[in-house]
């Protein structure tokens, strides 16, 4: 959702694999509504990728009882977590996506990142990302670089212009 272009990206790769019209049709949205430009969310490299602190964000969320955090793993060895929404989460999010269209977005976009991702962990995904060159290229502590005008070209081809 942060870098809309690597989403469309990943749209095109899911296109490609099984042919599914409304993948392209959402990837060329994504162009067509500006997101590359107007919904990035920059993020910095770290050494295992993307980085960001959630803890500040998660606690909100946490504490109005809005989602929940599984984790998995041995005892003092987190290997994975699990956020998840709560009946008043889901609750909140209908009520703020219905009044509200430029929130309806998020949660469109969660839904099909989430089609993607399908049951794939948060390693498997970092790895995925690591095949685009631009992110794998990034240096250490600086902006995840764009994919955009790359995605855009190769859009451009599949839709035969």
């Amino acid at each position: 959702m942060r870098n809309p272009d690597y989403l469309a990206n990943e749209l095109l790769n899911e296109f490609e694999a099984t042919g599914a019209q409304e993948l392209l049709d959402l990837a060329r949205r994504v162009f067509e509504d500006r997101e590359p430009d107007l919904r990035r969310l920059p993020m910095i490299r770290y050494h295992f990728g993307a980085f960001e602190p959630l803890d500040n964000a998660l606690a909100i969320l946490r504490v109005a009882d809005l989602v929940i955090i599984r984790r998995s793993g041995t005892p003092g060895k987190v290997q994975e977590h699990h956020y998840l929404l709560t009946m008043k989460g889901r609750a909140a999010m209908d009520t703020l996506a219905s009044s509200a269209e430029e929130l309806a977005w998020y949660r469109d976009r969660a839904k099909i990142v989430a089609q993607i991702a399908g049951d794939l962990g948060g390693k498997a995904l970092k790895d995925r990302q690591y095949l685009q060159a631009e992110y794998k290229e990034t240096e250490l502590k600086r902006v995840i670089v764009p994919v955009t005008e790359r995605v855009r070209a190769r859009l451009a081809a599949l839709l035969g212009g």
